[in-house]
């Protein structure tokens, strides 16, 4: 049984500690090393960090051990105010978030479990200051539902053998006892890397295709996949959300924003019976660049302030244009997102959560001119984000994550620029935010 180390900091210390970080300048705090000032200790590779936040005071059973559950990082249930996510208290909040994939791949589980027991690496990731998870999976995951072998999840042997979906719901559960909000996200149909050029997996339904595809599927069994997901968590009130589809494309890249939006109101009219406070998350056409459409039709649902826009940028991002937004500088790289999605921010329209983004741990010259033109129009704009991607590894031979933030023990924190590059976005703290 593997043995749970729990820090209890000296009352002075923390208050120490408090004092310390009032008395510096919001520019002074940039400058340190970001997760120093979490209180998390990033060793040398095979070496344990080291957590020292301190716990709150409600307990559960953890493994091994009983532990205490952190007190919760936003308030729900969330809604939309204008631009803003605000929580219970009419409070605006800022989804910092993480995505964690596996689930939408071939072994059809969040990766890690061989390595870690979930509920240390959902620790680990309020530790390095995110406060919630896009958790993506694949329609073939649900239809298929199959036993999970034992080395997928060998850190967590009483995973083995349970149903897929079982193991995606107790991963989902180590998350929210851990006081992170998690929103699943369906990010392909077929159980395999996204995103590529296969049609099969393009879009929410592909029976269109007929017998092209090896998984096919209506509109309807997509929406009832939904149903299967989010019925297990219709009481779990930090499964804050859902993100609908990602992605969405057509042939050579396109589609209609009308038909997408109006695929989208019907699965989030089925959602929100299971769950009236549910954020329901749409992200753009073209692979999730484009949200231009929802100024002239905007997702319309029944239960008011439910619905969240999400785009996806990356280095390589920029359908229509010659230059990819890595070779773009910062003036033209931020009218596109202006004129894609930044709208509806500084038009006090709706939120927009950026939940995919990312870059190599070793950066060519464009990855940088990116990353650093991205985080200035984040940080300019204030959209909500999730960076992409936890993992070090992708399941499909064993690939290298370069775009992930943890070592192969998923314990050691890859140290360099992107994290302290976050703490400008809000990551490890809550952000004073002022709505209107």
């Amino acid at each position: 049984m593997k043995r749970r180390r729990t820090l209890l900091l000296p009352i002075a210390l923390v208050v120490a500690a408090a004092l310390l970080l009032t008395a510096l300048s919001g520019s002074q705090l940039r400058t340190r090393p970001f997760l120093s000032r979490l209180g998390l200790a990033v060793q040398e590779p095979g070496a344990e960090n080291v957590r020292s936040r301190p716990p709150s005071t409600a307990q559960l059973s953890g493994h091994g051990a009983h532990i205490q559950r952190p007190a919760s990082l936003l308030h729900p249930p969330l809604r939309t105010q204008g631009r803003y996510i605000v929580d219970v208290d009419g409070n605006p909040v800022r989804l910092a978030s993480i995505n964690w994939y596996g689930a939408s791949d071939i072994q059809q589980v969040p990766s890690g479990l061989a390595q870690r027991h979930r509920d240390d690496i959902a620790a680990l990731i309020r530790a390095m200051g995110f406060n919630s998870v896009r958790l993506p999976y694949s329609d073939e995951m649900v239809t298929t539902n199959p036993p999970v072998a034992a080395a997928p999840v060998a850190a967590n042997p009483d995973l083995a053998g349970l149903p897929a979906l079982d193991v995606f719901a107790a991963v989902t559960t180590s998350l929210t006892d851990a006081g992170l909000a998690v929103i699943p996200n369906n990010h392909i149909t077929q159980s395999t890397w996204c995103c590529g050029a296969n049609l099969c997996d393009a879009g929410w339904a592909n029976d269109w295709l007929g017998p092209a595809c090896r998984v096919r599927q209506t509109e309807h069994a997509w929406i009832r996949n939904w149903e299967t997901v989010m019925a297990r968590f219709a009481h779990n009130p930090l499964v804050v959300g859902a993100d609908l589809r990602n992605e969405v494309r057509g042939p050579w890249g396109t589609m209609r924003w009308a038909t997408w939006a109006s695929a989208a109101e019907r699965a989030a009219e089925r959602l929100l019976q299971l769950n009236r406070d549910w954020l329901i998350v749409v992200e753009g056409v073209s692979s999730a660049n484009d949200l231009s459409g929802a100024r002239d039709r905007p997702v319309a649902l029944s239960v008011a302030a439910r619905v969240v826009y999400s785009a996806h940028v990356y280095a390589w991002s920029g359908w229509g244009a010659l230059w990819p937004y890595s070779r773009r500088p910062y003036a033209d790289f931020a009218a596109a997102m202006r004129a894609n999605w930044g709208f509806l921010l500084e038009e006090d329209i709706a939120p927009v959560w950026v939940g995919e983004f990312g870059t190599a741990e070793a950066p060519s010259e464009g990855d940088r001119n990116y990353w650093v033109n991205l985080l200035d129009f984040l940080d300019e704009v204030g959209a909500d984000w999730g960076y992409w991607a936890l993992n070090p590894r992708k399941p499909a031979g064993d690939e290298w994550e370069g775009y992930g933030l943890l070592e192969d023990d998923w314990k050691t924190v890859r140290r360099d620029y992107r994290l302290e590059d976050l703490g400008r976005l809000g990551l490890g703290g809550r952000e004073e935010r002022a709505a209107g």
